[in-house]
């Protein structure tokens, strides 16, 4: 199966282990020495509407993806999933 990245954005990410719904895709993060995907990022819940921020995002490593189907990711493991807080953006980037 051939995919492009921003298929991925449409994939809903559920955790098999809890049966949690993490969300959708919205980055992913690469090697650049050997041109692969290293882990996707799902980002955190908005808190009261999105006026107060959000949670961390979830970084899934690709060992932990276990299926990719046609409108969901799977992800089987626990252990490599962490949380980290996005940096802020600027105006221009």
């Amino acid at each position: 199966m051939q995919s492009r990245f921003s298929d991925f954005r449409y994939k809903e990410v559920i955790n098999v282990r809890s049966g949690q719904r993490l969300g959708y895709v919205c980055d992913a993060e690469f090697s650049t020495r050997d041109g692969r995907i290293t882990a996707l990022i799902v980002p955190g819940k908005a808190r009261y509407f999105g006026c107060i921020g959000r949670e961390e995002d979830y970084v899934l490593p690709w060992e932990c993806i276990g299926r990719i189907g046609d409108d969901l990711i799977l992800v089987e493991s626990d252990a490599g999933i962490r949380r980290e807080k996005r940096p802020k953006k600027g105006l221009f980037g």
